[in-house]
């Protein structure tokens, strides 16, 4: 399979190797795309979007991404800790004072990231809709007991 798209020729590796899960039976459908310094060098798609190989993939492919949000998180957090803007063992509270709520006081910015906070989620039942509104969904995580 030869990927669609482009990679500059100084990440031509990223393309070969994207190529090659494709020939190992690594993957049957795909995309990646990187952005270096506000400039995108790498936007490749490929293979197929259903397990039965009907649907082509296309640069427009929509797919869930599960819990690479959580690596994302944590690179800007480290990135934030590596600059000394950010104290993993500091208190949440110390830059989200209403988190310290309900016990909540001493729970460190490690904790969030070790996923040891006792906050696997809300014990409020919300809606869908509820996950796009920012300060309800703060609001209440920050009123909160741990679980």
């Amino acid at each position: 399979m030869q990927a669609e798209g482009f990679a500059q020729d100084r990440f031509s590796g990223v393309k070969e190797a994207f190529e090659a899960n494709f020939a190992n039976g690594e993957d049957i459908g795909a995309s990646v795309c990187i952005t270096k310094d506000g400039e995108t060098v790498v936007d490749l798609w490929g293979g197929h979007a259903d397990a039965a190989l009907s649907k082509p993939w296309t640069r427009d492919t929509i797919v869930n991404v599960y819990s690479t949000t959580k690596t994302m998180t944590a690179m800007t957090a480290l990135m934030l800790a590596d600059r000394g803007l950010i104290d993993f063992d500091a208190p949440v509270a110390l830059y989200w004072p209403e988190f310290a709520q309900n016990g909540k006081h001493d729970i460190k910015v490690s904790h969030l990231m070790a996923h040891t906070a006792g906050l696997p989620g809300w014990t409020e039942k919300l809606a869908p809709e509820d996950l796009y509104d920012w300060e309800k969904a703060t609001t209440l995580l920050a009123a909160q007991t741990p679980m």
